[in-house]
């Protein structure tokens, strides 16, 4: 099972309420093994000026918790996507884009797509036959 080592269904259940504490959340997982700027690659860096964000000190350039992660450019709140991606990998159980659409009040095909992806990660993560872990589905750039 993807996530469980991770999370459990008390701190699951916080991070579908709150945008702030997901995002910190995917923040502490992306960076697990320090900070390591993309542009220059340096290792210091300073609080962004976003939830969860991180500033590198030599080059200036922001870089957010969802950046390059399964999450980058979301159009839609973070804690609803991490809600079904929670269920897709951890729940297994098969919930409809419909299902998703009238329980998190977003467009049918909005959830068809982010739930796309998400399993789309999970086929490529088996084919490779990496360990499928939470880090490896969130820091997939799919």
């Amino acid at each position: 099972m993807i996530f469980k080592e991770d999370i459990s269904e008390k701190l699951a259940s916080e991070l579908f309420e709150d945008k702030d504490k997901t995002l910190e959340f995917i923040a502490k997982i992306k960076w697990k093994d320090g900070f390591v700027c993309t542009k220059c690659g340096n290792t210091n860096y300073c609080e962004g000026k976003t939830t969860a964000s991180r500033r590198c000190t030599r080059c200036k350039k922001e870089e957010s918790a969802t950046a390059h992660t399964i999450f980058h450019n979301i159009k839609f709140p973070i804690n609803k996507a991490f809600y079904i991606a929670y269920n897709v990998c951890v729940v297994g159980k098969e919930i409809s884009s419909y299902e998703y659409s009238d329980l998190l009040g977003l467009n049918q095909m909005t959830c068809w797509k982010f739930r796309k992806r998400i399993k789309d990660c999970i086929i490529k993560q088996k084919q490779t036959k990496d360990k499928l872990t939470i880090k490896t589905i969130l820091l997939s750039d799919e």
